[in-house]
């Protein structure tokens, strides 16, 4: 199987009293289906699709695309803000394990395309 799989801790980032919360993450792709796209799988909700280059460009300089808005947050953390219908979901990264996904991509896409 080509597909990527990844486990992930995150932040989801509130208004309400709690601030940030812990959730469990769950970070995809498959060059086989979209090799365009990276998924990002949160809990009680349905995969976020988007672009991975969004990502990539992301973790240097703010940018959006889909209404989904990639950037750094200082040094050591990247936020993923999800415009939806219903409101906006704000996820917030450390950027090492989006920079570790994406290496996986980039060596399954390679892998793929031999």
């Amino acid at each position: 199987m080509s597909a990527v799989e990844q486990y992930a801790r995150a932040h989801l980032v509130t208004d309400s009293s709690e601030g940030h919360r812990a959730v469990p993450v769950v970070l995809r792709y498959d060059p086989e289906a979209d090799p365009q796209a990276v998924r990002i799988g949160l809990p009680g909700s349905h995969d976020r699709v988007f672009a991975r280059q969004l990502l990539e460009q992301g973790l240097r300089a703010p940018i959006a695309g889909g209404g989904v808005h990639v950037w750094p947050c200082g040094r050591v953390q990247t936020i993923v803000e999800f415009h939806e219908g219903d409101g906006v979901t704000v996820v917030q990264f450390d950027a090492s394990a989006l920079i570790r996904f994406l290496r996986r991509t980039h060596a399954t896409a390679s892998a793929v395309t031999r």
